[in-house]
């Protein structure tokens, strides 16, 4: 039994975020706790650095800055795309991700922020780039990882089901 959260331990934690406006961005308040495996960049990385070594029940608040986060604002992360390079019938909506194929095989995240007639306009920034994340946890369970998690870098439900992609 891990006590400690520890490379390899499978966290459950309770989470607000906030800006620093105060606004909530995002929590699992009234939803099922998030479950991610400590060492593997399940979560950003200046959360993940503030929860090692923590215990089930402590509470921890935490301001990640950008760098430990999604990153920096990327002036040039702003690009318009035709809608028919969507797929035909695709909703499209504010606040949707779409991964679009680069060269070389590499892939991009876009999310979309406009849409103006016949043009989409996607943003490669992730939507909390250049956002102070002000996190709140609350360390709900802690478990050793099983080899199979360890293997795909992340956990697999409470039931240890199959995962899905």
């Amino acid at each position: 039994m891990s006590d400690i959260i520890a490379e390899n331990v499978v966290v459950t934690i309770n989470y607000t975020l906030r800006n620093d406006a105060g606004e909530v961005l995002d929590t699992s308040e009234g939803d099922e706790p998030l479950t991610y495996l400590q060492g593997f960049g399940n979560i950003v990385p200046g959360l993940e650095n503030a929860l090692e070594g923590k215990r089930v029940g402590d509470k921890v608040t935490v301001a990640v800055t950008p760098e430990e986060g999604y990153g920096e604002k990327d002036p040039e992360g702003l690009q318009v795309v035709p809608r028919d390079a969507f797929p035909e019938g695709a909703t499209i909506e504010i606040g949707d991700n779409f991964t679009a194929e680069l060269d070389d095989d590499e892939f991009v995240t876009l999310w979309v922020v406009g849409v103006e007639g016949d043009e989409v306009h996607d943003d490669t920034n992730h939507p909390l780039a250049g956002v102070t994340l002000n996190f709140e946890v609350e360390i709900v369970e802690l478990r050793a990882a099983h080899a199979n998690e360890l293997a795909h870098g992340h956990p697999h439900g409470r039931d240890g089901h199959a995962h899905h992609h």
